[in-house]
Parts: C-alpha cells; sequence; structure tokens
C-alpha cells in the first residue's frame, strides 16, 4: 500500500500537446505547497534520456517517483502521454496500491488542435508534424473506464477547476512541506 486516506494522485494523460503539463502547472499554482509533479517528459526524456518504448526504464522510475512522493504526504500528480499499451499496467498498479482517492482524466484533444497547440511552443520548434503525427493516438483510454475525458472544449481554467473540485484538492490546505 502507498500513500494515506488523505493522499490524491491525480492521472493527467493525453496526446502531445493536449494540455498535460498546464494543466498540471495549474494545479501546482492554485494548491501550492505539497503537490508533487511526476512528469513522464522529464523522468524519461530528461532524467534518462530514454526512448518511449514497452518495457522502458522510466515506466518503473515514474512509479517509484510517485510511490515515494505519495508515502512522504504528498498529493501527486502523474502527467504524460503515457500510451494505455506501455503504462497501463503500471497505473492500474499504482491505483490500487494507493490508499486515498485517485482521479485519471485523458485529454482528448483532436490531431489539428494538436498541431495549432503545438506551433505555440518555441522550446519543441525542432518536433515536427510527422512526428506529432506517428506520436498520435485517438482516445487511448486505459481498459479499465477509469479515466475522466476532457475534450478540447475545456478552457485552461475550466480543467484546472474541474480537477481541484473533482478531486477534493479545492477544499485541502496546501501542506508544510
Amino acid at each position: 500500500m502507498v500513500g494515506t486516506e488523505h493522499t490524491r494522485l491525480i492521472v493527467l494523460r493525453g496526446n502531445s500537446a493536449s494540455g498535460k503539463s498546464s494543466i498540471a502547472a495549474g494545479l501546482r499554482e492554485r494548491f501550492g505547497r505539497g503537490l508533487a509533479l511526476v512528469g513522464q517528459d522529464n523522468l524519461r526524456r530528461v532524467v534518462l534520456r530514454e526512448r518511449d518504448r514497452p518495457g522502458a526504464a522510466n515506466i518503473g522510475l515514474i512509479d517509484t517517483v510517485a510511490r515515494y512522493a505519495l508515502d512522504a504526504g504528498y498529493h501527486v500528480v502523474v502527467e504524460g502521454i503515457l500510451y494505455a499499451d506501455h503504462y497501463g499496467e503500471m497505473l492500474a498498479r499504482l491505483r490500487a496500491d494507493h490508499r486515498g482517492p485517485t482521479h485519471s482524466y485523458y485529454l482528448h484533444v483532436p490531431f489539428e488542435e494538436t498541431l495549432a497547440r503545438h506551433a505555440t511552443k518555441a522550446d519543441l520548434a525542432h518536433v515536427t508534424e510527422a512526428d506529432l503525427r506517428s506520436w498520435y493516438r485517438p482516445l487511448d483510454l486505459l481498459p479499465d473506464p477509469v479515466e475522466t475525458v476532457l475534450d478540447a472544449d475545456h478552457t485552461l481554467t475550466g480543467a484546472v477547476d474541474r480537477v481541484m473540485s473533482d478531486t477534493g484538492l479545492a477544499g485541502l490546505p496546501a501542506l508544510e512541506h
């Protein structure tokens, strides 16, 4: 078992440029201290410099970091593309082992919208339309019906409001970490 009955585990999944990182940052800004962000891009690309493939080391690292933060009393947001076939088993185990509430969201954004959103990211200019197309998976939902689907009509503020409300973070005080 991991975490406590008071810790919240939030999983944000979706295609590139769907808004996962922006929502995670909005949650942290709104909540304050005590909310750990476990980003797939950071652990996979920066820490390990690894390609996304089944059985890759980053899958276990994401799991380990999330568990560590939950056990330390942090609420945790795990965010990334997190393909269902690569990360689904790990996410299911993490969900089953977490003592507190777990909420999962899938950001469903059409490919054309991901292109438009990606075009606003100066730091990812090296990523081409062909790259985005090869990574894109429409409605790559986890096999169990555990995810709330947020579509492209959700504004950033609306999505952050929704997650804060659904998870109960809106009524909790920031932690003293």
